[in-house]
């Protein structure tokens, strides 16, 4: 393996009974390669606490942290000739990798988180329905600015899921206040907390009082110049209402955990054959996410409850089929 990336196997010991019980067939071995850290109150910390769920459903796992674009290929190889089965991408940027993978180890199921789409019979893509929760927090930006302006922080412009969310989060706003500006700003990288603060600043200092966007270890840059400059921003994990808890309206709290343990159960049902599977607030088996702003609240108590209540109401609309949403990239086009 590539000294570049390092890779850390936690092992589950399944105690024998007397007489040489196996192992349950339920058991296996997966593995899961992340962009970034597993500590950054993020992407990647969501992505860990999905191998942890992995961990307790009785899978071996083995995580590497920080793979670089680079490593991509010869990663998925080394877990794959190891055995590992699932080998799971947490981000779309490893479709690539695992397309080219694919058809190397035909026994070895692929699964790419936020990924875009399936391959072959071996790669597969799941997600949440970003679009959904982009919408639900471009109303409440809406609601909650005084100025009609808002702005958005994001990276890797054109990533469908990015494309989803930032285009929806327009197109919430937009429903509520047609005439309001939404600007947006998209950075280099997901990792980079200090071009986030900057760009979030500078949105700021155009008169946005609602800063949002979808970065990773970043996303606490757009937390922390919010908190700064005493206007509205939304999280991504608990850790950014631990930051500032007066100014995070909510979080979307993806459920990874939840997602690829299904994930995990249709492979073992033989249903993960090349599928792309999208989880969102009309799906049964899980929402894919949730708007919270800690683990007692859904949303800061600043926000009225008629906001509240639109908000749940425009939840059971997606939920019962009435509202469908459909973005293109026009709505997701950065500017200010």
């Amino acid at each position: 393996m590539p000294s570049r990336f390092i890779s850390i196997t936690l092992v589950l010991v399944v105690a024998l009974a007397v007489g040489g019980t196996p192992a349950s067939p339920q058991s296996g071995k997966a593995a899961m390669l992340l962009p970034g850290s597993i500590n950054d109150q993020s992407w990647n910390a969501q992505g860990h606490a999905g191998m942890l769920k992995l961990k307790d459903m009785g899978m071996e796992i083995a995580y590497s942290e920080n793979v670089a674009p680079a490593d991509h290929i010869e990663a998925m190889k080394d877990y794959a000739r190891r055995g590992f089965s699932p080998v799971i991408g947490h981000s779309g940027r490893f479709l690539s990798a695992a397309q080219r993978v694919g058809p190397e180890f035909e026994k070895t199921i692929f699964i790419v988180g936020s990924g875009s789409g399936a391959f072959g019979k071996n790669v597969n893509s799941i997600d949440f329905d970003n679009t959904q929760f982009g919408y639900l927090l471009g109303v409440l930006a809406a609601r909650m600015s005084k100025t009609g302006k808002v702005g958005s922080v994001n990276s890797l412009e054109g990533l469908p899921n990015v494309v989803a969310q930032v285009g929806g989060f327009r197109q919430g706003f937009k429903s509520v206040r047609p005439d309001g500006e939404v600007k947006v700003i998209y950075i280099q990288g997901m990792e980079d907390a200090a071009a986030a603060k900057e760009a979030a600043f500078t949105l700021i200092g155009g008169g946005a009082d609602v800063i949002t966007g979808k970065l990773n270890a970043g996303h606490a840059g757009i937390v922390q110049a919010a908190k700064e400059k005493g206007v509205y921003a939304t999280g991504r994990s608990f850790g950014h209402t631990g930051i500032s808890a007066e100014t995070v309206l909510t979080n979307i709290i993806e459920k990874w955990a939840d997602m690829y343990a299904a994930a995990v159960m249709d492979m073992r049902a033989g249903q993960m054959n090349g599928q792309y599977v999208l989880y969102g607030l009309n799906t049964p088996n899980s929402t894919g996410a949730e708007l919270r702003q800690s683990a007692e609240r859904v949303y800061n108590a600043a926000v009225p409850a008629a906001v509240v209540n639109e908000l749940e109401a425009l939840k059971k609309k997606f939920a019962s089929g009435e509202l469908k949403l459909k973005v293109t990239r026009d709505d997701a086009r950065g500017g200010v």
